[in-house]
């Protein structure tokens, strides 16, 4: 049976059942029914609050969509027949009291045209930003939900067959089905090839999301495991001889980049250089770095990488640099494999944010710099991770810099006897000797976790 066929199947047994319209957030949108072995699974308050998703709309059935799959910024949504690529892939993270909507394909954010307040403007997808007009709240409706933007309060709508946003009402076109994309491997399973249905996600009873986590907040989500997306295809490849600097966006159109002569080094020689080189305020999306990798990638200050992946991490995965303490660093989506050593590596100062992330056969995942020649306080979050063992560490931090390190939404995969350490604190120096190491596990000051934060499978 089709994936439409399916939908409307469901919608057809659940008209004679009664409903109760409820305003949820995200956390509660995410929480909904889902279909395992042919059966709906009731909701639960406790799901995940992030995942990839399809958007159906509710008047006929058609996939919310980037038209020609495209990745620039700015191009207007409209809806297409469902399809399974990443053009209809929606990445779904908490954002306050909503959520934001990040196409899987662009790595780009949902949003409204201007930022725009007035009904009938377009919606777009969108460089990240953070603003409310990038924010979207679940308001359940029968079988549905209405997606209402932060900043406007009205609804995504589609009409003749593009995105906009409209006043919210009970036309059909403004309702959404959420179905879980699942036509790629799980993280938890990288072995199973198999596709699998995608299952709609039911409104349930609304409950009020956990805070997002801070550098200054302690973590306190729910875990769950996290509907990451599958290891990409690379669409290509290309040797680089020289690093590749970059300021503005580079998307990569997630073509393998690997390094060749000077940069043909996958080894743990300090010193290499990095395959890309990131100015302050650059971003980086949509790249597959193939080996060797030399050291990766380098950020010079406040960098964001989307959608990049590490196929055999060379030195480090990725270094950050910025010397200023509002210094902000993003890693959303992607992954890491066969880091002998680190992934993040932390140089600078500033806020490391890692999420929608999964790493497998590494040595730590994040290391904030023990014996650095010039030292800074340092904070990580990490939060929707998918860890797969065998590992050693999760966050190494220097609690006598004043580092924290915050996690939520982990996911450790197949570390049956617990091996891997989520969160280690040391005697950091800047004299270049080994730093010792003070103890593991969380403190509420340094490493800022507790136990239902990190899930076991």
């Amino acid at each position: 049976m089709s994936e439409r066929a399916t939908l409307r199947k469901l919608r057809r047994r659940r008209t004679n059942r009664r409903r109760t319209v409820i305003t949820g957030v995200l956390a509660t949108a995410l929480t909904g029914g889902a279909i395992v072995g042919g059966v709906l699974m009731t909701a639960s308050a406790s799901g995940p609050g992030a995942g990839t998703y399809r958007l159906v709309n509710g008047a006929d059935d058609t996939c919310l969509d980037v038209p020609s799959a495209s990745t620039a910024a700015d191009v207007q949504l409209a809806t297409a027949a469902c399809g399974s690529g990443t053009g209809q892939q929606w990445e779904l993270s908490t954002s306050g009291d909503g959520f934001t909507v990040q196409a899987v394909g662009s790595g780009l954010c949902v949003g409204v045209k201007g930022a725009a307040t007035s009904a009938g403007k377009p919606v777009q997808q969108q460089d990240c930003d953070g603003g409310t007009s990038q924010v979207w709240k679940a308001t359940a409706v029968d079988d549905g939900y209405q997606l209402v933007n932060g900043k406007s309060a009205k609804c995504l709508n589609i009409k003749d067959g593009l995105a906009q946003q409209n006043s919210c009402d009970s036309v059909s076109s403004k309702t959404w089905t959420l179905t879980t994309v699942s036509d790629t491997p799980a993280p938890s399973s990288p072995a199973s090839s198999s596709p699998t249905a995608s299952a709609p996600v039911s409104p349930s009873p609304s409950v009020t999301a956990p805070a997002s986590p801070s550098a200054t907040a302690s973590a306190s989500a729910t875990p769950s495991s996290p509907a990451l997306t599958g290891w990409p295809t690379a669409t290509g490849s290309k040797a680089v001889s020289a690093t590749i600097e970059v300021s503005g966006t580079y998307d990569g159109g997630l073509a393998r980049h690997y390094g060749s002569g000077d940069l043909g080094g996958d080894g743990q020689d300090e010193g290499q250089d990095p395959i890309f080189k990131l100015a302050d305020g650059a971003v980086l999306k949509n790249v597959v770095l193939g080996s060797p990798a030399a050291d990766g990638i380098h950020c010079s200050g406040s960098c964001t990488l989307q959608n990049v992946w590490w196929e055999n991490v060379g030195e480090d995965a990725a270094t950050f640099k910025g010397k200023s303490s509002s210094a902000t660093y993003l890693v959303q989506g992607g992954g890491a494999k066969g880091a002998d050593d680190k992934v993040f590596q932390h140089n600078g100062a500033g806020t490391l944010t890692i999420k929608d992330f999964q790493v497998e056969d590494f040595g730590k995942l994040y290391r904030s710099c023990g014996n650095c020649g010039t030292q800074y306080e340092r904070h990580v979050v990490i939060d929707n991770v998918v860890v797969t063992s065998p590992g050693k560490v999760l966050a190494g931090i220097n609690s006598n810099y004043g580092d924290t390190a915050t996690l939520s939404n982990v996911t450790v995969v197949g570390d049956d006897d617990r091996d891997i350490t989520i969160c280690e604190r040391f005697q950091g120096n800047d004299d270049g000797d080994e730093p010792t190491a003070l103890g593991s596990g969380p403190d509420g000051t340094f490493c800022r976790y507790g136990t239902s934060d990190i899930t076991y499978e």
